[in-house]
């Protein structure tokens, strides 16, 4: 079996465009993943059309020797676009070789080590609320089923956080705990927005409320920075979500600054990568959430892993992109009171539609939006 040929559709998504990539090959065999990098979606199609020409010959089943061709083979190899691509091309032969051999994806991973998968609810808010109608969205998630949800609720805030802003925020997350109740997990997110200054006084503030986990305090790109908010803050820091590869996730696991770990599987070099950059946590006793604010492909691939994955943590789940991730699948997301349920379908489990992306043309809007993190930063 060879592949004949990888192409990419775009489609508009939630906050931003999906891309998916399609491998065929010339057994007939069609494999699918998803690249998705927020407003450079553009810049991985053209990166993934390089790729194809190189591709094209090469068995699909060989996928190490494939990921380590495309990411050492190159001089310049890494960065957010190139290892989007790989990652996009990466799931899609993992589904090219379920679909050959008759099985789940999971299952070429070792095997179930669980049926379903604890997740937690985003995008569940109207950003700028006032705390009751944080409190009351948050309600209307736990009444689908849902037992953990997270949010940011910095709005405005910068590196050194204003009392004003502060105090908004801690009013809202207030609002939620008192609405929802001991017995669902919060987790606070903060998008790498604070200094350490700032991040260790949110995160002492944060005690009394029992996070499940507090979200990039700051930036990943100070290791020993980021070990001296842990130190000095009582709740479980999560990070990784801009992290690429095991080697970018090597020195916050070393120092044991991170208690949860979030890799997004459309970033950081697919199935393969994540499995390894699991296994590498899995030493340093740090539990696995893979980011997941991309589209459907990016929650399926992501449900193989998680299935397979001993030390996984919990799943993030954009409740309110549902519909549509199940109008571009040939076959439906489970979710059942707020737990996503493993498919046993041969490959991911299911196709895009073809027909229904073409009709969800993406959105320029969304394609030429370039934010960096500022008080206009959107709240994934």
């Amino acid at each position: 079996m060879q592949i004949s040929d990888i192409t990419t559709i775009a489609t508009a998504g939630g906050h931003a465009n999906w891309l998916f990539v399609k491998v065929e090959t010339d057994a007939g065999i069609t494999g699918w993943g998803e690249a998705s990098l927020e407003n450079r979606e553009t810049s991985v199609q053209t990166e993934i059309a390089e790729l194809g020409e190189g591709l094209r010959g090469r068995d699909p089943m060989q996928i190490e020797k494939i990921w380590v061709d495309v990411h050492r083979g190159a001089f310049w190899s890494g960065g957010a676009v190139s290892m989007s691509a790989l990652s996009g091309i990466d799931q899609a032969l993992w589904d090219i070789k379920g679909k050959a051999l008759g099985v789940p994806v999971y299952e070429l991973l070792g095997g179930k080590v669980r049926d379903r998968l604890r997740t937690y609810a985003n995008s569940w808010f109207e950003i700028g609320a006032d705390p009751q109608g944080y409190a009351r969205d948050a309600l209307a998630m736990v009444e689908l089923g849902f037992d953990a949800l997270k949010w940011d609720p910095f709005t405005g805030a910068t590196q050194m956080l204003s009392r004003e802003v502060e105090e908004t925020a801690f009013e809202n997350i207030a609002a939620v705990r008192d609405a929802v109740g001991p017995d669902v997990d919060l987790c606070i997110e903060a998008h790498g927005r604070f200094n350490v200054v700032s991040a260790v006084r949110v995160g002492q503030r944060l005690e009394e409320f029992n996070p499940f986990f507090y979200e990039e305090p700051i930036l990943h790109d100070n290791p020993d920075a980021m070990a001296e908010v842990a130190r000095a803050v009582r709740v479980p820091i999560a990070c990784g979500e801009r992290l690429l590869s095991r080697w970018d996730f090597r020195p916050l696991l070393e120092r044991n600054c991170v208690r949860i770990i979030q890799p997004d599987i459309c970033h950081a070099g697919g199935i393969s990568e994540l499995k390894k950059i699991a296994t590498m946590a899995e030493t340093y006793y740090v539990g696995v959430q893979p980011h997941n604010a991309g589209g459907p492909l990016s929650t399926l691939s992501s449900i193989h892993l998680d299935a397979s994955t001993p030390n996984f943590a919990i799943q993030e789940f954009f409740e309110p992109y549902r519909e549509r991730y199940n109008q571009l699948l040939t076959h439906p997301i489970e979710i059942d009171r707020g737990q996503l349920v493993v498919p046993d379908r041969p490959g991911l489990g299911a196709d895009i539609d073809e027909s229904a992306a073409a009709a969800l043309p993406p959105d320029p809007a969304l394609a030429l939006r370039r934010v960096v993190n500022s008080p206009n930063f959107p709240y994934l």
